[in-house]
């Protein structure tokens, strides 16, 4: 799949999902930021470092539920794998096993939930670290969903961090900003 040349001139990474079979999924992550992302994809995916204008596929079962593909910033990882990263860190983990780190702005997907439905959203719920964009390109959906705006450069201070913007739950744990009685 091709990103056509008239995109605004910011970047974001680029999450495009192919529907291959009855609800199964293609998920290609094209980095277009202007510096090096190292994807993550949970569960299925693991984590792939990706340069400007690189992609990276994966290949999604049906019935996959709770996933997030996310992209972490300004890593260091060793010969195995190991090492950490500024923002989206998922245990010192190339490969991830598990979510990342605060800040880490998420795209998450549910493939043939609920009445056979695929849902995907980008989520602020974990802060934000790079702007994201996720599109279908199936037939019979058309509409992509993302987030181009220069949320670091309008995070207020208190919720700052080096390379991100932190939700609020994250940063002062009150109920004024965490949903913690299930309403």
């Amino acid at each position: 799949m091709s990103l056509s040349r008239n995109l605004p001139t910011l970047s974001f990474l680029f999450v495009t999902l192919f529907f291959a079979l009855v609800h199964a999924a293609r998920f290609d992550i094209r980095n277009n930021c202007p510096y090096t992302v190292w994807a993550a994809a949970v569960p299925g995916g693991g984590g792939k470092k990706l340069n400007r204008g690189e992609t990276w596929a994966i290949e999604v079962n049906s019935g996959t539920k709770q996933a997030r593909i996310g992209a972490r910033t300004k890593c260091s990882f060793d010969q195995s794998g190991r090492g950490k990263c500024e923002t989206g860190d998922c245990g010192g983990l190339l490969q991830c096993k598990a979510y990342g780190k605060p800040p880490n702005t998420l795209a998450e997907y549910a493939l043939n939930q609920f009445g056979n439905i695929d849902s995907f959203y980008i989520s602020f719920l974990e802060g934000f670290n790079v702007p994201m964009e996720f599109s279908p390109t199936s037939n019979g959906c058309t509409r992509g969903v993302k987030c181009a705006a220069d949320i670091n450069g309008q995070c207020p201070k208190q919720l700052k961090v080096q390379g991100g913007c932190n939700n609020p739950c994250t940063v002062f744990n009150t109920d004024q900003y965490c949903c913690n009685s299930g309403n």
